[in-house]
């Protein structure tokens, strides 16, 4: 028994050290890593910020003139402020909650700015 229990760690052992496949896939993934490291090192050095300016509220002078650089700009419509109507002509909207209906009042502009220094 306790010679079979030797001979098994032995072939394990053998089994273990002539895998060069493992090894070999070991060592590719480490120096691919090593490359993406050195890449993302490379863009760390440049800064980003996302400003969003909705409804003509905000300024993005403090930034270009801190030294930042519009890179992409896209703007979608939004609604800036909302009113309460009444649902029809005998709702009264103070007394009664359940007529009173909420509509878009002011339709305006949200940008979006990616800025990069």
């Amino acid at each position: 028994m306790n010679k079979l229990i030797k001979i098994f760690n032995i072939l394990l052992l053998v089994n273990l050290l002539t895998s060069c496949q493992f090894i070999d896939n070991f060592k590719t993934s480490v120096i691919k890593d090593n490359n993406e490291k050195e890449s993302k090192a490379k863009f760390k050095n440049k800064e980003t910020l996302e400003l969003r300016i909705s409804c003509g509220q905000g300024d993005l002078k403090e930034f270009l003139e801190k030294g930042w650089k519009v890179e992409k700009e896209y703007s979608e419509e939004k609604i800036c402020s909302w009113k309460s109507v009444p649902a029809n002509k005998k709702c009264n909207m103070e007394r009664d909650k359940g007529c009173k209906i909420t509509k878009p009042d002011v339709i305006g502009k949200e940008t979006y700015y990616l800025l990069v220094k």
